[in-house]
């Protein structure tokens, strides 16, 4: 009928009929306060007040399926279970120990149907999104409340990594832009190549470089092992000269060439195409965090990712297989909207809150709220039961409950699991 995870929810909302609490033993429980969560080892509900008979009792509560699940999990034995003031069960399956000190309540009759029933349905659909046919019914300052949250959530899972990377860097937040500027170029298909790539490529070595678009693009094209082959084209074979000369120069390793996937992807995106537009930023932005951090607009950041590949790609997607016709490779709007949304806002508000720069922390919220939300299969999936993002703030707050609750029916950890699990028929 349910499990304990759900059972816990239960008890710690105080889900349950409150009249007629009655223990084993005949006494009448009022729970005043149903403890606080224990996430640690050891009983699961610290400092609950329970009022038993005329006695108030304030400790530590354990809950079970079963009374039996007591002494297989061994609490017996376990001298941190020695102080609980109240043993919870669903389903009393044991007489009464005459010589317990603990008392016991059973709960099995004084959960209301309806609640069962509204989770039993959440876990049971089929449907990628559990709650889609109770949505209509919450109401839109439930879910703007949630989708703020998960927002911050989304965020602080990212600076967790981010974090890392900058224990690795000794804290120049510029490598740290550098590197996730990498990565988010080579989009969800990409990323780990590019990154790996920006990893293989020091940013002192470019800032050597970075007036020269030619030698960036070669450190570029050479490090992601895309110039160790024979050409028959003028351009490569230069820029496969000028990388050796670097390479034996600053004494790098390139990464494995097979590692960048070509395959089901649209030209314009191929990793090689990619590789061309970053090198122009890099030679155009040579002081781009600066730029990043002092600036709030939307505009002035998007014309600094206005970018185009060199005159090579205007027909070509890949060396040495030349196109028909000449259309410039332009970084596009989208592209650069990608790239405000998962790497410049985040690391805004990052470094600002690090900094102590309430502003520019807000500033960095407000950026996603004024971009379009995206457009992507889970976003689609969001429209399709009638809770369509307004913006790309929410539109990664729905990302964000899509792929850490919904596809893992975490709807006990979720506030709009909440309140259809609470709604009566």
């Amino acid at each position: 009928m349910t499990n304990e995870l759900f059972f816990q929810f239960i008890w710690q909302y105080s889900l349950f009929q409150p009249a007629e609490l009655k223990s084993a033993a005949g006494e009448k429980i009022v729970v005043q306060y149903p403890g606080k969560r224990n996430t640690d080892s050891g009983p699961d509900f610290e400092e609950a007040k329970i009022r038993i008979g005329d006695t108030l009792l304030v400790g530590n509560v354990e809950l079970h399926l079963k009374t039996s699940d007591w002494f297989k999990h061994g609490h017996q034995r376990n001298k941190s279970y020695d102080n609980i003031i109240l043993h919870v069960v669903l389903e009393n399956d044991l007489p009464l120990d005459e010589e317990s000190h603990v008392p016991l309540l059973e709960m099995k009759n004084n959960i209301p149907a309806h609640i069962l029933k509204n989770y039993e349905a959440l876990q049971h659909t089929l449907h990628s999104i559990p709650c889609a046919a109770h949505l209509p019914q919450i109401n839109s300052l439930t879910k703007e409340a949630w989708l703020s949250r998960l927002l911050a959530e989304r965020w602080e899972a990212k600076f967790a990594e981010w974090d890392e990377l900058l224990e690795r860097n000794a804290g120049d937040w510029r490598v740290l832009l550098y590197w996730r500027l990498a990565a988010n170029f080579g989009f969800k298909t990409n990323a780990a190549p590019f990154l790996m790539l920006a990893q293989s490529l020091p940013v002192n070595i470019l800032g050597r470089h970075h007036q020269n678009l030619f030698q960036i693009e070669a450190l570029f094209f050479g490090q992601a092992g895309m110039l160790a082959q024979e050409f028959k084209e003028e351009y490569p074979y230069r820029l496969k000269q000028e990388y050796e000369y670097l390479r034996k120069k600053y004494k790098l390793q390139p990464i494995q060439a097979h590692l960048w996937k070509f395959m089901r992807m649209r030209p314009a995106n191929f990793p090689s195409v990619r590789i061309a537009q970053f090198a122009a930023l890099v030679h155009q932005s040579l002081h781009l965090f600066t730029q990043i951090i002092s600036s709030s607009s939307l505009v002035e950041l998007t014309q600094l990712f206005e970018v185009t590949a060199s005159d090579y790609w205007d027909n070509h997607f890949r060396f040495d297989e030349e196109q028909k016709g000449n259309s410039p490779k332009n970084f596009g709007q989208d592209s650069i909207q990608n790239i405000i949304i998962n790497t410049i806002a985040p690391i805004r508000y990052m470094y600002s809150n690090r900094s102590g720069l309430g502003d520019h922390c807000e500033s960095s919220i407000q950026m996603l709220e004024k971009l379009s939300a995206e457009k992507n299969a889970i976003i689609n999936e969001w429209a399709a039961v009638k809770w369509q993002p307004e913006n790309a703030a929410q539109s990664q707050a729905q990302l964000q409950l899509f792929n850490q609750y919904c596809v893992h029916k975490k709807c006990l950890n979720c506030s709009i699991g909440h309140s259809i699990i609470r709604l009566r028929p």
